[in-house]
């Protein structure tokens, strides 16, 4: 049997678990400044195992302009900067043997032009995912008039009611956009 109310609220957590992971990928592009997340995807070869960095060292930013890695084990300095130096940050690590210290590189206009171009990719990525859950609600409401759960005009009015929900969602995901585009264009 077809439940309408649990329909839309599964349809809701789908559509918002895609916002969700937008702002997960967002959080990895660089505004500028120093921080933690931006090597969120660094991982290191430890002892023949891929371990994100920011599980075994500690990382932090003493400025706005510099990121301080201070290993729990210092045997591993050097996997931890030649990680950094494969994973094509744009960043040049220092190592003093106890501390890798990273200048993080003012974004130039350049830079910051091709970010925002990126950006837009990855939110058109996105909104095929949001159109994806859509195609998938429509396809569950179409199954359920074959199967004469629902009537033809109920089903007309669920697919009215997944196009707006979806608009909403496109709608958010543009503001998020937008919003970030701005944060990295601003010098």
């Amino acid at each position: 049997m077809f439940d309408q109310k649990q329909f839309f609220v599964e349809l809701k957590q789908h559509f918002e678990k895609s916002i969700e992971a937008y702002h997960h990928e967002l959080s990895l592009y660089r505004t500028g400044g120093a921080s933690p997340v931006l090597l969120d995807g660094v991982m290191v070869d430890y002892y023949g195992t891929k371990t994100p960095l920011n599980q075994m060292a500690s990382i932090t930013t003493p400025d706005a302009r510099l990121l301080v890695i201070q290993p729990f084990d210092r045997s591993i300095i050097k996997d931890i900067e030649t990680a950094i130096i494969a994973a094509n940050l744009g960043f040049n690590p220092n190592n003093d043997g106890l501390t890798i210290k990273m200048p993080v590189p003012a974004l130039t206009e350049d830079r910051r032009k091709d970010i925002v171009k990126q950006l837009h990719q990855l939110t058109e990525k996105f909104k095929i995912s949001l159109r994806t859950v859509r195609r998938d609600a429509i396809d569950e409401v179409k199954n359920a008039q074959k199967e004469k759960d629902i009537t033809e005009d109920e089903e007309k009015k669920y697919f009215d009611d997944i196009q707006k929900r979806l608009n909403e969602f496109i709608k958010q995901l543009e503001a998020i956009s937008t919003k970030k585009s701005d944060e990295i264009m601003q010098v």
